[in-house]
């Protein structure tokens, strides 16, 4: 008799565990949270608990192709760091999502053969002037080039503006090398101006950094 309650017991427990409700395994997809690399579907990553395009892939399946939400400001994430002077700085793939008025930081760049700016521009492998209006992009919104001989319109907190002409990259993932003349890698939201730009818009270039808005021409 005990033998035969056992076995109903084993039966009623079997039972009980295949009329469980189905659990499937849930791949998480653009910005939902994860937590190890196995959670996030596909070429995604899991970084900072939001799974984004992998820097080493170099994908843009988040970044607002079509089929996905356009990032906002707050999805750029650092893609990693990178020490320079005994300092850790912050690296981008990516910059802030451009709109018809995208918040920006100037800086100054010398865009002259060996000045502060490095090498030769990006665009056309060729140094300039620096009384020419032109700018460096970060590299999110350098986008591998193309905005290279692009005008955009920046527009500082005086309400003054200027045309300037892309020409280079502000490299927001390398940086502490002769390439770059020793400086660290550049912020995700950096317009990097030439003398011509800081006084078109009637600002003292010895500050050296300030809040601007930029557009597409």
């Amino acid at each position: 008799m005990a033998n035969q309650v056992l076995f109903l017991q084993s039966l009623y427990l079997l039972f009980s565990i295949f009329s469980l409700p189905f659990l499937p395994l849930v791949m998480s997809s653009c910005n939902d949270p994860c937590q190890t690399l196995d959670d996030c579907e596909g070429q995604l990553i899991c970084i900072n608990g939001q799974c984004n395009d992998d820097p080493d892939l170099g994908t843009h399946i988040c970044g607002g192709s079509p089929g996905t939400s356009s990032p906002s400001t707050d999805d750029c994430q650092p893609s990693g760091s990178l020490e320079c002077n005994g300092q850790s700085y912050p690296t981008y793939t990516c910059s802030p999502q451009v709109t018809s008025s995208t918040s920006a930081v100037l800086t100054k760049n010398d865009f002259s053969e060996g000045g502060d700016g490095g090498g030769p521009s990006k665009c056309d492998d060729k140094y300039h002037e620096n009384s020419d209006p032109i700018i460096a992009l970060s590299t999110g919104w350098y986008n591998g080039g193309s905005l290279c001989g692009k005008m955009i319109r920046i527009t500082a907190q005086n309400g003054m503006s200027v045309l300037a002409k892309v020409v280079d990259e502000c490299d927001s993932m390398h940086g502490c090398d002769q390439e770059h003349a020793g400086q660290p890698p550049c912020d995700n939201n950096i317009v990097d101006g030439s003398n011509a730009v800081w006084n078109a818009l009637g600002l003292d270039i010895n500050i050296g950094e300030v809040d601007v808005t930029w557009s597409m021409a």
